[in-house]
């Protein structure tokens, strides 16, 4: 699939990987449809991707934990387009606090957010997918493959995710519809400054080490190849890549090692 005129939902796309995602398809040619709950700093998005490049971008405020949102969504693609040719699930948040700590209402909202947020957008989009033959992308996380100490809320969302994409590629594989997963390791963004805390709180200030870490411009351009190449998965990193595997074949040992990891962390949760 190349991208040029082909019209892209991306949620989540005022920050982070969901505003690099809006430069790089604009960049390939892509119409926008963003959406996120800051409108204002969409509104700015849109208005400088079209004054560097020849597409059109609109921003549609949008609570993906909200269903009709969601509905609301693609209704307004629907209705300025015409068409729908993929969607990206890139909404997210994450979280920070050991599971005997935290509040249960954050674990409900980070399931609210990033499996219901992709469930309803997906509902409303697929029809319209099913037309045009296109793609439904979830940006999920190598949490969503290995179980992350004081991530309770985000790995299972995350694992939640990824196995409601992977029935839905199934149950869509005569059907034309590209269906990816696209897990990036850690990501240079601001997801870890307003992850939720044990009370639901922003956390503030990351606990690892940003500088260390790939950029967010950097998957996007390895999610919009993977729209190109209709991608099955996408795990982005080495240490990623080393994780699934060891996760199937020495599970035990991925444990030590995770934990040692988290164990070094600012501030560490692990004692």
């Amino acid at each position: 699939m190349k991208l040029k005129d082909k019209v892209v939902i991306i949620t989540g796309a005022s920050s982070g990987i969901g505003r690099s995602l809006a430069y790089e398809f604009a960049r390939r040619g892509a119409s926008l449809v963003l959406a996120a709950r800051q409108y204002v700093s969409l509104c700015q998005i849109c208005e400088d991707i079209q004054k560097q490049f020849p597409v059109k971008a609109i921003a549609v405020q949008c609570d993906v934990s909200a269903e009709a949102d969601c509905a609301q969504l693609v209704k307004q693609a629907i209705t300025t387009f015409e068409r729908v040719d993929v969607l990206i699930n890139n909404a997210g948040i994450s979280m920070r606090a050991l599971f005997n700590d935290v509040d249960l209402a954050v674990l409900k909202t980070l399931m609210d957010v990033n499996f219901w947020g992709t469930v309803y957008c997906t509902k409303y989009a697929l029809p319209e997918i099913l037309k045009t033959k296109g793609s439904i992308v979830g940006v999920s996380s190598i949490a969503g493959y290995k179980g992350l100490p004081g991530r309770t809320g985000y790995s299972a969302s995350k694992f939640a995710m990824n196995g409601f994409l992977d029935s839905l590629r199934v149950e869509n594989l005569k059907a034309g519809v590209h269906v990816m997963t696209a897990c990036p390791g850690f990501t240079a963004s601001n997801i870890r400054n307003t992850a939720l805390a044990k009370d639901g709180s922003q956390q503030g200030e990351s606990s690892l080490d940003e500088q260390k870490m790939m950029s967010s411009d950097e998957v996007a351009r390895l999610i919009a190849d993977g729209v190109e190449n209709r991608s099955r998965t996408l795990i982005m990193t080495g240490q990623g890549k080393l994780t699934v595997t060891l996760s199937k074949f020495i599970p035990a040992v991925l444990d030590k090692l995770v934990y040692n990891v988290f164990a070094k962390e600012k501030d560490p949760l692990l004692k």
